[in-house]
């Protein structure tokens, strides 16, 4: 069971069974000429950019997937790391007919985008880092934490689980990332959440993928080597990064930075849409 809950912007939904037998959801809007492809953090899905695309009207082409063990796509019990995300994005262009497009990223999937710009940069027009989270290698002691992290971490609250679906959402609506309650913050939390065989309530990003992301983004740096590809750094006023040493790789591997400081917290486009939408389209439209 799953809580059904609308929101006029949701876009066309899409289900994409890949090669590889991953079965990969995406949402499209405005099917303009210019491709954009809008990758969630983690723990989200691909709604979370429905107020942004809807802003952009018909000026671009927006497709928004749910990463693999998100919302409705696949969720196998491996196979989370970078390199698998970024096998799904490349089939996903291919289906589309992309051979390259404007890549928005947020959090843990901007480091994914900065390892795939590296690898594969002539799909790139050009690349925008939402907050970026995890950028660097993280040194081995840390995964001792990763119990304590998965309890404080306001992205992995909503896997529960809870009683039900309104004890959820009481605990969901103090986390910043639905500070404000706005009707695209209810959809997309509703469309997070599903009840369980056992009738308790949680999220539908599913545990090994969470796991293993951490597993994997311990051990890979996402800058390493100078990236040419036109880049936005996008700056939320309460984000994550906020210091000159968070700063340093991206001001020291990425040759074409542009920086952008905007309203709100590390969900910027979420709780702050207008000027996030405003910030990034101006870059686009410049690109």
């Amino acid at each position: 069971m799953t809580a059904r809950v609308t929101y006029e912007a949701e876009g066309d939904r899409h289900q994409l069974t890949l090669p590889s037998g991953i079965s990969l959801a995406y949402r499209e809007w405005s099917p303009g000429k210019t491709p954009v492809l809008l990758l969630h953090g983690l723990g989200d899905h691909g709604l979370v950019w429905a107020e942004v695309a809807s802003a952009w009207g018909d000026r671009y082409h927006c497709v928004a997937p749910d990463l693999r063990g998100h919302g409705e796509s696949s969720k196998p019990p491996t196979g989370y790391r970078c390199e698998d995300i970024i096998a799904d994005l490349e089939g996903l262009m291919d289906h589309l007919g992309w051979p390259s497009a404007h890549i928005v990223a947020h959090s843990w999937a901007a480091k994914v985008a900065a390892i795939w710009a590296r690898q594969r940069s002539p799909r790139f027009q050009s690349l925008v880092l939402v907050d970026p989270f995890f950028i660097g290698a993280l040194p081995g002691w840390l995964k001792v934490t990763f119990p304590l992290l998965y309890r404080v971490l306001p992205f992995l609250q909503t896997m529960g689980p809870f009683p039900s679906y309104e004890a959820a959402e009481a605990k969901i609506r103090q986390l910043k990332q639905y500070q404000g309650w706005s009707p695209l913050q209810q959809v997309v939390f509703a469309q997070a959440m599903t009840q369980k065989e056992d009738g308790t309530w949680g999220s539908k990003f599913v545990a090994q993928a969470r796991d293993e992301v951490f597993e994997d983004v311990m051990q890979v740096a996402g800058l390493t080597e100078p990236l040419a590809v036109p880049t936005l750094f996008v700056q939320p006023e309460q984000g994550l990064n906020r210091r000159d040493w968070q700063f340093k790789p991206y001001r020291t591997y990425l040759r074409d930075l542009t920086w952008a400081v905007v309203p709100g917290n590390h969900w910027a486009f979420l709780v702050e849409p207008e000027p996030f939408a405003e910030a990034v389209g101006g870059f686009l439209a410049a690109h």
